[in-house]
């Protein structure tokens, strides 16, 4: 699956995502975008899921009748070692995941 991590998240996490494509949005040229254009281009580009800390990005964009899927991680903090213990969980919701599904990962109660 190919997977794209929001830029707000350390770059170092794509090595966690094993058994995917995962690209950061400075390595695919998707940088510095709005959420509207960065779904948008992340879907042009073939991109299947966005990997974010944006826990209000499905409140700001109609997802449900996207291509791309919606991932958010709800750790502790949006530091990196918060966010790797979320992996296994991710690993498992990327063999799942359909067209604009959106699902939230780790930490709910926080919200």
């Amino acid at each position: 699956m190919r997977v794209l991590l929001d830029e707000c998240i350390d770059e170092a996490l794509r090595h966690e995502i094993a058994g995917h494509d995962c690209q950061t949005c400075r390595y695919a040229g998707l940088k510095g975008m709005t959420n509207g254009q960065l779904l948008a281009a992340a879907e042009q580009s073939g991109f299947q899921v966005l990997i974010t800390v944006d826990r209000n990005l499905q409140y700001q964009q109609r997802l449900h009748d996207r291509e791309i899927a919606l991932v958010i991680l709800c750790g502790r903090t949006t530091n990196f070692d918060d966010l790797r213990v979320l992996v296994p969980e991710v690993l498992s919701a990327l063999e799942k995941l359909k067209s604009g599904d959106v699902i939230r990962i780790g930490n709910r109660w926080r919200e």
